[in-house]
């Protein structure tokens, strides 16, 4: 078991652990009491974990004598929006969630998202902890405090900085996950070594392990995302400035999400994300020759797609990012590698960097 803490430079009272181990939910009770004490607890979780995993949580919980309610939303990205976030708020009113509750958050990315957007917004704010089922969860989203939902005009738009009181990755859940999801979740594994750490990104070549649901192996690969990741959000937890690094991927990627009706998973979108966005900082002169090509070989050995979908057309994809938040003044703006393991910085110290439109659309056509 491993405990990663991240301390938050700019408000240390908001800081949290992050614990990764084995059959950590059975302990769930001990570590409530400890890090978020409640009067109530309400479970969010979509019904697919809530089928798979909700049984042993509830049970673990009750046991120990802990007033417990579990809320159930349908599973998918297109879940995540304001219908679901009302109908939560709702349901915890109809049953007397008052403010002395607290929201656990158990799934995946769409949970942490939703469920953190609902404590964060609940009678004015709820403590809550992330108890993240999915790879792709466990390395990122549960980690830094974003909750949110989407709109149609895209992804992750409307939203609130929440921390939560503790992040608990049980690594057992990842038995169950979908080779497909194990692939989606090592692309942010990927973006993390290629942002900072060039040996992280070089011990990842061996895909086999991950791919076969090592446990062993998953494991030490969420503690050392999870460490890099704390290390970027502990000096920047609301994302003005360095933080921005860890959006490689994403402009191109969540535009990708929207445009597909999130039939593309979140990590498919930003592995596609990051090798267009690569091939974008080197036609711009911007990453060293070559880093294209290393993080595309590192994508198809997890089997992740690397080209954008045909019927995706360059002005669709451009419109969208469009509405991507770290637009300035009607200008997209990306975070772009200058090296496997270095990020850009522009002229003015800024962690994102604006390219020319006919460099761009070079690079989406390659």
């Amino acid at each position: 078991m491993a405990t990663i803490r991240v301390l938050l430079q700019e408000s240390r009272d908001e800081s949290y652990d992050v614990i990764v181990g084995r059959d950590l939910v059975d302990g769930l009770p001990g570590l409530l009491k400890e890090h978020c004490p409640a009067g109530r607890y309400a479970i969010i979780a979509d019904h697919h974990v809530a089928e798979l995993h909700g049984g042993r949580l509830l049970a673990s919980l009750t046991a120990a004598g802990i007033d417990t309610r579990i809320f159930t939303f349908p599973a998918g990205e297109w879940n995540k929006n304001r219908e679901q976030w009302a109908d939560l708020t709702d349901q915890l009113m109809e049953a007397k969630f008052g403010r002395d509750s607290a929201v656990i958050a158990f799934g995946g990315g769409v949970a942490g998202d939703l469920a953190g957007f609902v404590a964060a917004t609940y009678q004015r704010g709820l403590p809550f902890v992330q108890v993240p089922t999915s790879l792709l969860a466990m390395i990122d989203a549960s980690v830094g405090g974003k909750t949110g939902v989407d709109i149609p005009a895209g992804k992750n738009l409307v939203g609130a900085f929440h921390q939560p009181r503790l992040v608990v990755a049980d690594i057992a859940h990842l038995a169950t996950l979908p080779r497909t999801h194990i692939s989606a979740g090592m692309a942010e594994a990927i973006k993390h070594g290629a942002i900072l750490d060039a040996a992280y990104f070089a011990s990842l070549a061996d895909s086999a392990p991950c791919l076969a649901k090592n446990l062993d192996r998953l494991e030490q690969i969420v503690t050392r995302s999870i460490q890099i990741k704390a290390g970027v959000v502990s000096s920047d937890a609301r994302e003005g400035g360095r933080r921005q690094i860890l959006n490689f991927g994403h402009t191109i990627g969540h535009a990708l999400e929207t445009l597909s009706g999130f039939d593309l998973l979140h990590g498919e979108g930003v592995a596609i994300g990051m090798a267009v966005e690569a091939k974008l900082a080197e036609e711009s002169g911007i990453a060293k020759s070559g880093t294209a090509a290393q993080i595309i070989d590192l994508l198809e050995r997890y089997q992740l797609p690397d080209s954008i979908p045909d019927g995706i057309g360059a002005e669709r994809l451009v419109e969208c990012m469009r509405a991507d938040k770290k637009v300035r003044a009607g200008r997209i703006r990306f975070a772009l590698p200058a090296k496997i393991g270095s990020m850009a910085q522009s002229a003015d110290g800024a962690w994102t960097v604006e390219v020319e439109s006919e460099v761009l659309g070079r690079a989406i056509s390659l």
